[in-house]
C-alpha cells in the first residue's frame, strides 16, 4: 500500500492578541502544545492568502477587537494507506482528535516516492 503526504487547513481562534505576529506566535504555540508529545511528528506553519487584487501573498491572520483568526497549515505522513482519500480521512481523524473544535479542511495529498 502506498505511503502519502497529507497537508491540511486548520482555522485557529486567538483571543486578546494586538498584533498578526502576537496572534500567529500564540496560534503555534497552543497547537504545537496540543499535538505534542503525541504527535510530534505533525509540522506546523502559517498559512498563506493571496491578495484577490493584487495576487501577492501574505500570512493568513485576520485581526479584529483584539481577536485573531489565523489560519494554520498542518502536514503529516500517512504510510499504508488505500487511497488519496484515505489518508485524507486518516489524517483529518488523527489530528482531529488532537484539535477538537478546530476546522479542519484537506489543502493536499501527494503520494511519497518510495
Amino acid at each position: 500500500m502506498p505511503n502519502y503526504h497529507v497537508t491540511l487547513e486548520a482555522a485557529w481562534l486567538v483571543r486578546d492578541v494586538k498584533t498578526a505576529d502576537d496572534a500567529i506566535g500564540v496560534a503555534i504555540s497552543e497547537a504545537g502544545k496540543r499535538l505534542n508529545p503525541k504527535l510530534d511528528y505533525v509540522e506546523v506553519d502559517i498559512g498563506t492568502t493571496y491578495c484577490p487584487s493584487c495576487k501577492k501573498p501574505f500570512s493568513s491572520v485576520f485581526l479584529a477587537a483584539n481577536t485573531a483568526i489565523v489560519g494554520l497549515v498542518l502536514a503529516m505522513k500517512v504510510f499504508d494507506a488505500e487511497s488519496e482519500e484515505h489518508a485524507a480521512r486518516i489524517s483529518k481523524s488523527v489530528i482531529g482528535r488532537a484539535l477538537r473544535d478546530v476546522p479542519l479542511d484537506v489543502v493536499d495529498v501527494q503520494p511519497l516516492d518510495e
